[in-house]
């Protein structure tokens, strides 16, 4: 930018004809007097006389004008300091900071440097203060709903001074011609604009008059009602701004905005107050990153341009704190000396945290020293409680905060705020839901009850839920750091190896990840003797830390290549694999599943269950409190807790079924992109899934305690408590759908084409679950109530698929939310928290098998009509039976079948 600048004034100056007059003038006069001389060399003279060729008359006449013009400019002077004075006097509040903050009355005014016109300012929007309403949807205190990098710009033709929001630029090397078409086609919009109101005394600030921007009248930079989906806007006479402050780098404004919704009949009011702060960043970016796939950061998108191109380069930079060794630690660094970073990583714990769960969320937050050691720094993150000092400051984006949120939301949220144009991570703050614990209180109990005693009283042992909260906020803590999920940690370490206890101590972890949905040992049974029984920092976070904070010295980011693509190669084995979220029902590699546990899902799951069953005679007992009374919600929730945990076994065993493993592979490494599940994995699946499943789960859904409570929900209208006959069929029938879903038959499919008789077929699949599922009509048998309700399942699985309206090109995708999956939340918020970052990786995209033609002309429909045609055809032939309720069932199937297929 610097050498574009230069180039464009000596360009300027060269072609100027005023500028070679003055040098030819200067050489004519050279022989003159030493009066007229003296004369000339005064600045006032030179600045009239270049352009002027009409004597020394002329000049002299020039100069007795300039003194008129002098003093007219004197006076202007004097009217725009007297307006400055009028403004910053005599009761007007004034703050020193990067902006000086005038409150004059109600009016408020920014007073800028010229020196900061023109610089990359980020604006940052976030709720301090909600409604009810809001808060009950998750929208809470220190939740960042807006961002966006401006500049001010001054316009003197119209005595403004401009807002202008910065767009990314594509970069390209200066000199290059095609940098003037990225110029031209790439132009940042206008966005505001301000009156210049005054100038300081020396004309090196301007005065704005900043009330409609924080006021709710404009929303140019603070669009608060629109950004949390309301689409309404600010009510002008309802909305005020409540204070302004300044800082050394930034300036924050809170407001208190009013707006009103309208559903139908009903008309609320919702008031919020919202800080907008807006922060200076560095004049030189940070040396950004760029990302590679087979390590988990969030990112932020650069394009590249150059004459020698033959295509457009994307480029994405990973967000991650500047860390830097202090200058005259340098050579220790490079050396590998531990040094401490010039800036440490600082949490706040805000002082809304319960004084018992403090050390834990501490204790989270510096479990990652560790990390950064691997990368060279000590005491490089730290985290403290909140002191009276800077509570009334929090909103100074130079304070990190973990913000304790008394909400019925149970989750928590590690986002972060980064530089766009490099990267660098300005500021995080955490959201931590109160009711987070409830759902810890479940994972703990369920998933460890039956291997530690202390699991199993209610309430919890504090250092028991103290260690939960510890592994939650390291987890959070990693996503402000910049780490993506790492849904592949768990899938790591060995089923069988969970059950040892030296491998669990050895690794102090159940995964490979802290970043992996990875709870507690689910898979230990109780004559295993394990103990370590928590997620931890584990091997891949240490080598993902490293990868992004390691400091190398180098002012470009190209020159960190061979760094590195050295530390990948030493980083290859299954402890460093990585992958990103699937979604629950529809995943595709087995091994990157939320909420599993080691490499085999069957075996895993089958462990699951086993303990399990172990828990469920106990659940009144484990959720007495001793308080006279006492109802049996508590065990009517844990109850459905130890459903939800079945059901996500259910899952990681259904993703074997058409399950594809995905590597992020290199050219030449040797390995292959995609690997179809083994045939007798798939097989092994199916059979888990009819057994425990599409069987008859007793000893879930018909036991002793259902004469006592049902599996209780909490929900927004309060206790549900839902028949576990209800729950069982909602089970099966998402099963039966999932798994005979176009998608999943299709890569089926794709591995016949690809491997012939090695693979597990389609028809094989559906011919294991007729048999299953009619075997007793083959025989001549009776199906009994909850036979006959999974045999319906079938059909209508089979139904829903093959009909008219799933066969055109409309169709729309049936079941959408999970009777579990779509009220249940399973882990943390990190997934959607930041708005500003991308971070598409190969690995989270499958390959795509499916289109609304391929998907009409491939065998999926065939086979699924075909098994259809087969059940209607047995159906025919055991319909008159002596039992009436099972001839009904039949003919009801057969109508339901001829329906769909349009049998006349």
């Amino acid at each position: 930018m610097i050498f574009r600048n230069m180039r464009f004034w000596l360009n300027h100056y060269i072609s100027s004809t005023q500028f070679l007059n003055f040098i030819v003038y200067m050489r004519c006069i050279f022989s003159l007097s030493v009066v007229i001389l003296l004369l000339l060399s005064q600045p006032v003279f030179f600045s009239h006389a270049y352009s002027d060729n009409r004597g020394i008359t002329n000049i002299f006449k020039k100069k007795k004008k300039e003194s008129k013009d002098s003093e007219s400019k004197k006076d202007s002077t004097e009217t725009k300091l007297k307006a400055y004075k009028e403004i910053v006097g005599a009761g007007t509040q004034t703050q020193d900071g990067m902006f000086r903050v005038h409150k004059k009355k109600n009016d408020y005014y920014f007073e800028i440097p010229s020196h900061l016109l023109n610089r990359d300012l980020l604006v940052i929007n976030k709720m301090q203060k909600v409604p009810q309403a809001l808060n009950d949807a998750g929208v809470n205190k220190g939740i960042n709903y807006e961002n966006q990098l401006i500049r001010f710009e001054r316009n003197n033709d119209e005595n403004k001074l401009m807002v202008r929001a910065i767009t990314p630029v594509p970069l390209y090397p200066e000199g290059d011609a095609i940098g003037q078409s990225v110029r031209d086609n790439f132009i940042s919009p206008l966005i505001d604009g301000f009156k210049i109101e005054a100038f300081n005394a020396d004309s090196s600030a301007v005065l704005i008059k900043i009330n409609d921007i924080y006021n709710g009248t404009e929303t140019s930079i603070n669009n608060v009602f629109n950004s949390i989906n309301l689409g309404t806007s600010a009510i002008k006479n309802l909305s005020r701004i409540v204070s302004a402050k300044a800082f050394q780098n930034n300036v924050a404004v809170l407001s208190e905005l009013t707006t009103k919704v309208t559903e139908g009949a009903s008309t609320i009011y919702v008031s919020v107050e919202v800080s907008s702060s807006i922060v200076l960043l560095p004049e030189k970016p940070m040396v950004a990153r760029y990302e590679n796939n087979k390590v988990g950061y969030f990112t932020t998108p650069q394009t590249f341009f150059s004459d020698k191109q033959q295509q457009m380069e994307e480029r994405k930079l990973i967000t991650r704190w500047r860390m830097e060794p202090k200058e005259e630690d340098v050579q220790a660094y490079l050396s590998g000396t531990l040094v401490e970073p010039q800036k440490p990583i600082l949490f706040y714990i805000d002082s809304s945290t319960p004084p018992q769960w403090r050390k834990y969320i501490k204790e989270g937050v510096e479990n990652w020293q560790v990390a950064f050691e691997r990368a060279g720094f000590k005491n490089a993150i730290i985290a403290t409680e909140l002191p009276d000092s800077i509570q009334a400051d929090a909103d100074d984006v130079n304070y990190s905060v973990i913000t304790y949120v008394a909400s019925p939301k149970a989750n928590a949220m590690g986002p972060s705020i980064c530089d766009p144009r490099s990267g660098e991570i300005i500021e995080a703050d955490i959201i931590w839901w109160h009711n987070v614990m409830s759902m810890l209180q479940k994972w703990i109990t369920v998933q460890t009850g039956t291997v530690n005693p202390a699991a199993r009283t209610l309430p919890l042992p504090e250092d028991l839920m103290g260690e939960a909260i510890r592994f939650v906020a390291c987890h959070e803590v990693g996503h402000s750091l910049g780490l993506r999920h790492n849904m592949m940690g768990s899938a790591a370490f060995p089923t069988d190896s969970l059950r040892s206890k030296t491998f669990t101590d050895k690794m102090n972890s159940t995964s490979s990840s802290i970043m992996d949905y990875a709870r507690f040992n689910y898979v230990a049974q109780p004559e295993d003797g394990v103990t370590q029984l928590c997620p931890n920092i584990g091997p891949y976070d240490l080598f993902a830390i490293e990868y992004g904070y390691r400091w190398t010295n180098n002012t470009e980011p190209e020159k960190d290549a061979d760094f590195l693509y050295n530390l990948m190669q030493k980083h290859t084995g299954t402890l460093y694999k990585y992958s990103e979220a699937q979604d629950s029902r529809g995943a595709v590699d087995p091994r990157a599943q939320n909420e599993d546990l080691g490499d085999d899902p069957v075996k895993s799951s089958q462990l699951g269950i086993a303990n399990l069953k172990r828990i469920m005679p106990f659940l009144v007992e484990w959720t007495k409190t001793g308080k006279k009374g006492q109802s049996y919600v508590e065990a009517g929730r844990l109850y459905y807790a130890v459903i939800n945990q079945w059901n996500n076994y259910l899952y990681h065993v259904l993703a074997n079924i058409g399950g594809i493993y995905m590597e992020n592979i290199e050219v030449d490494d040797g390995q292959k992109k995609y690997t179809f599940v083994e045939k007798n994995r798939q097989a092994a699946s199916l059979d888990f899934l009819l057994e425990e499943v599409l069987g008859d789960p007793s000893w879930l859904f018909g036991t002793e305690i259902n004469q006592y409570v049902f599996p209780t929900q909490n929900t927004p209208i309060g206790y549900v408590e839902n028949a576990p006959s209800l729950i069982r069929k909602n089970a099966q029938s998402y099963i039966f759908w999932d798994l005979l879903e176009n998608k999943r038959l299709i890569r089926m499919l794709e591995n016949e084409r690809t491997n012939g008789k090695s693979s597990y077929t389609v028809v094989e699949l559906l011919d294991r679950i007729h048999k299953h599922s009619f075997g007793i009509t083959e025989r001549g048998s009776l199906p009994d109530v909850t036979q006959r309700e999974l045999q319906k399942g079938l059909v209508d699985a089979l139904i829903l698929s093959v009909s008219k309206e799933s066969t055109n090109k409309e169709t729309k995708k049936l079941m959408d939310e999970h009777y579990i999956f779509g009220h249940e939340t399973p882990g943390c918020s990190c997934h959607d928290h930041d708005l500003h970052v991308s971070g598409s990786h190969a690995i989270s995209n499958p390959p795509n098998f499916y289109g609304s033609y391929s998907d009409r002309v491939s065998d999926a429909i065939s086979v699924k009509r075909g098994e259809l045609l087969r059940i209607k055809e047995l159906l025919e032939k055991r319909k008159q039976t002596a039992d009436l309720a099972v001839q009904y069932h039949y003919k009801d199937m057969i109508l339901r079948i001829n329906a769909a297929l349009d049998i006349k």
